[in-house]
This record gives structure tokens, C-alpha cells and sequence, in this order.
């Protein structure tokens, strides 16, 4: 435990698993008091966070979570945008409904959420906004169009919302997670007709041989929430175990491939 974020308000969503859990335990280890927004928050709810049944494909659900968070805990300095849904398939294969139901989460789900923070955000000394982004991004990948178009509106929404935000003194930056060991990830493998070779084509395309963990994302969105980035805005974090930025050498060979 650390006093880092100690009497911080922090609102996570997609806070019931995954990375979004993990964000909730890292910040509780520095003190802060964590609202957990999710369709099933319990499990945050055992870290001692104030968990809390919330939608983010409902404006009205998350104004409601947002006035509890506010008049419970007694404000709210940080938010983090982390509710996402995945998808898999070609620009051909996903069809219109899937692609409104993902952007519908995963990008309109962090405006809703923002808009319903902001006023009791603007409220604070030490307001920032955390959006949960994605390697694909950036990175093509084959058969993330959807995923990766949602994801790269993401990473665009964020720097548009720290350029609006600036003078309100609301830091806004996102992180890029690359391939993650998640509840996702794992029904994802599942679905698969062999998951082993599945997981095994997925740790060898990770130039540092293993996926990620959830921990080692929630960390970084600490340190962006924390005051160690208090000169850190409209900047997207990678953390993706170099999968974006380096390419490594043919182990069998001192020659690159």
C-alpha cells in the first residue's frame, strides 16, 4: 500500500474483469477510493471499491452512476474509460449491426461516460481522463477491422478531448494494450477449433515471447492517473511488449529475416 492517490476519487468502467478489475486493485494499493462501473461490478466490489451497476450504452445509466460516485465518495478526480467489446473478422465479415454495437460500446460508451464526469471533474485539482485504447490501433492486424476502427476512434477521441481540455485542466491520455492474457483473450482462444495453436500463434507474434498481463496495464493507467504525469496530456501509452515499435532477429540466425 502507498498513499500516492490517497482520498482520490476514481471512476473505472468495465471495472468486473480483466483489465478494468486490475485497474481497480491498482489503485486501491495507492489509496484511492475507486468506483467500479460495470454491468456485474461485484468482484471490484470485494477490493473495497464502491461498486456500481452502470451501462455505458445508456446516457441516463452512467449520469445516475456518475451523481452516485460524486455525492458518495465526494467527487470524482480521475475516470477511466476502459468498457470495450471485441470483435473478430474482416471488413467483410462484421455486419452493420455489429459494427453500431461496437462503436456503440466502445467509443459512444466513453463519450457518454466522459460527458456525465466532467462537471464534477472540472471540480478538482488533479482531473484526468484515462482511455483504454489498443495496440490495433495503430498496428493492422488481420481480421480486427472493426475492433481496430473502433480503437483508432479511441486514440483520436483522445487527443481531441486533451486539446478541449486543456484550459479546464482535465489531462486526457490513453493507453494502448497490445495482446492481453483476459477473459476476452480466453474466450476468443476457446471459440477457436484448436485454442492451443491459437495461443500459440498469439505469443509468437509478442516480440518478448508471452502475452501481457492485466496488472501491467493497470499500472501504467496509475501512473497517468497519478501525480508523476501531471505534465503528461494527449499522450497514448503502448504497452505491448515492443509489438508495435520493434521488430526482433530470426532467433536462428544473426541475420534479420
Amino acid at each position: 500500500m502507498t498513499d500516492e492517490l490517497r482520498d482520490w476519487v476514481v471512476a473505472v468502467t468495465g471495472a468486473g474483469s480483466g483489465i478494468g478489475l486490475a485497474t481497480v486493485a491498482a489503485l486501491r494499493q495507492r489509496g484511492a477510493r475507486v468506483a467500479a462501473l460495470d454491468l456485474a461490478p461485484d468482484e471490484a466490489g470485494l477490493l473495497g471499491a464502491l461498486a456500481i451497476v452502470a451501462d455505458v450504452r445508456s446516457q441516463s445509466s452512467v449520469d445516475a452512476a456518475a451523481a452516485e460516485v460524486a455525492q458518495r465518495l465526494g467527487g470524482i478526480d480521475a475516470l477511466v474509460n476502459n468498457a470495450g467489446i471485441g470483435a473478430v473478422g474482416t471488413v467483410e465479415d462484421n455486419s452493420e449491426d455489429e459494427w453500431r454495437a461496437v462503436f456503440d460500446v466502445n467509443v459512444l460508451g466513453m463519450v457518454r461516460t466522459s460527458r456525465a464526469c466532467l462537471p464534477h471533474l472540472r471540480r478538482s485539482q488533479s482531473a484526468s481522463i484515462v482511455n483504454v485504447s489498443s495496440i490495433v490501433a495503430s498496428t493492422g492486424l488481420s481480421k480486427r477491422a472493426l475492433y481496430g476502427a473502433s480503437k483508432g476512434a479511441v486514440s483520436a477521441l483522445t487527443l481531441a478531448m486533451a486539446a478541449d481540455l486543456v484550459h479546464d485542466h482535465v489531462r486526457v491520455n490513453c493507453v494502448a494494450p497490445g495482446t492481453v492474457d483476459t477473459p476476452w483473450v480466453g474466450r476468443l482462444l476457446n471459440a477457436a477449433s484448436d485454442p492451443e495453436q491459437e495461443r500459440r500463434a498469439l505469443v509468437a507474434r509478442q516480440p518478448m515471447g508471452r502475452l501481457g498481463l492485466a496488472p501491467e496495464i493497470a499500472e501504467t493507467i496509475a501512473f497517468l492517473i497519478g501525480p508523476g504525469s501531471s505534465f503528461v496530456t494527449g499522450s497514448c501509452i503502448a504497452v505491448d511488449g515492443g509489438m508495435a515499435g520493434i521488430r526482433v532477429m530470426n532467433a536462428t540466425s544473426n541475420r534479420e529475416p
